[in-house]
């Protein structure tokens, strides 16, 4: 991790003595806030953590924990930025297949992202637990693999999480949002109308260039663009944090952060992200977390029942993932995928739950289970 420290000036100390020896030259302040914007990508923090009264840690965070770090001496008040922990579920994307017409293959995916933003889901996985065997050739023509319907459901998730005055832009006319406009809106905490004063806003940077040649313009919903400090790509989504106005300023400025920067530093739900994963192996070794997920709890009829569970043990950890199975279950997905050898899945989870026990269906849709597990979760695991 490097680091670099810097001197502060003092103005009550004497002035040094002219005659300095020759070729030795006086060293320059480097410009820090220049410093610390290269090499930024979109979606970085900068943060500030105080370790000592003396020194200051300027924290560049990603959306996720890995970060780099800059020491300089200054005298600033102690600030504190929490992070988090982070709850995953992985939904296989074969469940859409079940469906009866296109119009309930969208209302379905509408279902589990209205699950995931009630319980505050930081991220979906939507993996394929049918596998290649699918996809065979029937008359010249190839029928629905579960790669299709995965692609569908991921993108059905994206549209809805997306605020409403940024969907045009990013996402064009598909026949997979064909019938989005039946969907109930999540109406999440970063869906904001034009008329909401708040610090953050969700954004997208615009083709229109800033007038002075520096930054970028980005549209987040107001009646004007917001100038930022970065150069970036056109209609690359970013997280803007707003910068109060001054008197004599008539441009709104703001500066890019991590996504995850509205929820570490004020607590505010700020939607989910999805990832799509060709296998249920990938959903555990593709995971965008350090260290991946140290909770990895299944779901099944035949897990232990969740009131017989240790509930410290689900209780204690920074990245928790929730995995679900499709109309034959995980045991199908584990088949489905050639790259595991074991032959029960119990053995990939920490823990594996039938969170809804004594049942009086003989089958549990995979959109019912998600309301029920994560309900069922919410005080055990102590989601917030």
């Amino acid at each position: 991790m490097a680091s670099f420290e810097v001197e502060n000036n003092d103005n009550n100390k004497k002035r040094k003595n002219k005659n300095v020896e020759k070729g030795k030259k006086k060293k320059k302040l480097p410009e820090v806030a220049e410093d610390l914007n290269e090499g930024l990508e979109t979606g970085d923090a900068i943060q500030i953590k105080i370790t000592d009264p003396e020194k200051v840690k300027v924290t560049i965070d990603n959306s996720i924990d890995t970060s780099k770090t800059t020491e300089v001496n200054d005298n600033v008040k102690p600030s504190k930025v929490r992070q988090l922990p982070t709850v995953t579920i992985a939904v296989p994307g074969s469940i859409l297949d079940n469906a009866q017409s296109p119009e309930f293959r969208t209302y379905l995916a509408g279902q589990i992202a209205r699950a995931a933003c009630i319980y505050k889901i930081d991220e979906i996985v939507v993996f394929d637990d049918v596998g290649e065997q699918t996809n065979v050739m029937i008359s010249n023509k190839k029928t629905e693999g579960g790669s299709k319907a995965c692609k569908q459901l991921a993108i059905i998730l994206q549209y809805l999480e997306c605020p409403q005055y940024l969907r045009r832009i990013l996402f064009p006319i598909h026949n997979f949002l064909k019938y989005t406009g039946v969907l109930n809106p999540l109406d999440a905490p970063h869906h904001f109308r034009q008329e909401d004063n708040v610090p953050y806003r969700e954004g997208v940077v615009s083709t229109l260039p800033p007038k002075k040649g520096k930054g970028c313009n980005v549209d987040v919903g107001l009646r004007k663009h917001v100038l930022v400090d970065k150069c970036l790509q056109p209609y690359v989504r970013v997280t803007v944090k707003l910068i109060p106005n001054s008197d004599d300023s008539k441009r709104q400025k703001g500066i890019v952060v991590a996504p995850s920067t509205p929820k570490n530093e004020s607590g505010i739900y700020w939607g989910y992200t999805v990832r799509n994963a060709e296998s249920i192996n990938e959903v555990f070794t593709k995971c965008p977390y350090p260290g991946g997920y140290d909770l990895k709890i299944g779901t099944s009829d035949k897990g232990v029942d969740i009131d017989k569970t240790d509930h410290a043990q689900l209780s204690s950890f920074k990245h928790a993932l929730i995995c679900f199975g499709g109309v034959h279950g995980l045991e199908a997905a584990l088949e489905a995928d050639q790259s595991i050898d074991e032959e029960n899945p119990s053995a990939l989870f920490n823990i594996y739950l039938n969170t809804c026990p004594n049942q009086g269906s003989r089958t549990i849709r995979t959109e019912e289970a998600i309301f029920i597990t994560l309900a069922e979760l919410r005080s055990k695991m102590k989601l917030e």
